[in-house]
């Protein structure tokens, strides 16, 4: 049976790092085992690319083209050499940000035509799509807080994107609820705001919803595997 994929979204400072590793342990307390993937990245390519976009690696301005171009190469390369596999397997895939965020960033940050920016998804990704994804919706200022304490506590340094100005990241954030709108199907919105448990449960409580993962830590109820045939 093909796995599943899971995509977790949202502004800086929503808190994505954290849940995604408490959704990749309550997955694998089902009896599923789960690839943590991060976008861009997961790849030696997607790693340099990482680098040169978040970090200044190269001596020049990026043009807002390449800065497009750079997420959807490092994508293609991620979706050919890591997520479709793990798929394959049977296993299932939690991406840190995937297409969605460069529909947020680059389409509505940037200001690219966003059926542009969704023809060039299609090209990299090709039927390779989440299953689910989740953004972590939260506002701006909220998120700036947590990103400042992080920074103070020497714990994070701002990376090219989390600098810019808030009117950037609230544009973001409007195109994020945008994209939820526009393909409820796929997304839901789950408040980022609480405690990590709350907002824990709330993401829980999506994916045992939408991909029918209704089952206890003893492996009773639907889509849950059991510890015998997890190991196959």
């Amino acid at each position: 049976m093909k796995g599943r994929f899971i995509s977790i979204e949202g502004t800086e400072g929503a808190g994505k790092s954290t849940h995604i590793r408490r959704l990749a342990r309550w997955i694998e307390s089902r009896g599923h085992r789960v690839v943590l993937v991060r976008e861009p990245g997961g790849t030696k390519l997607g790693e340099w690319i990482r680098g040169t976009l978040q970090h200044d690696a190269v001596a020049e301005p990026i043009t807002p083209e390449a800065e497009l171009f750079l997420f959807e190469a490092a994508r293609a390369q991620l979706v050919r050499q890591v997520i479709r596999p793990v798929l394959e397997r049977g296993d299932w895939v939690i991406s840190d940000r995937f297409m969605d965020s460069t529909t947020a960033y680059q389409g509505y940050g940037r200001g690219f035509d966003i059926d542009q920016v969704l023809a060039l998804h299609r090209v990299a990704v090709g039927d390779t799509v989440p299953d689910l994804t989740i953004l972590l919706d939260l506002d701006v200022a909220e998120g700036f807080r947590r990103l400042q304490k992080r920074n103070a506590a020497g714990k994070l340094r701002l990376d090219r994107f989390e600098r810019e100005a808030r009117r950037f990241h609230e544009t973001v954030r409007r195109g994020f609820k945008a994209l939820a709108r526009r393909f409820p199907e796929r997304m839901v919105v789950v408040k980022a705001a609480g405690t990590e448990a709350e907002v824990g449960g709330r993401v829980e409580a999506v994916v045992a919803r939408r991909l029918g993962l209704d089952c206890d830590k003893q492996g009773k109820g639907t889509g849950c595997r059991s510890r015998k045939q997890s190991k196959a």
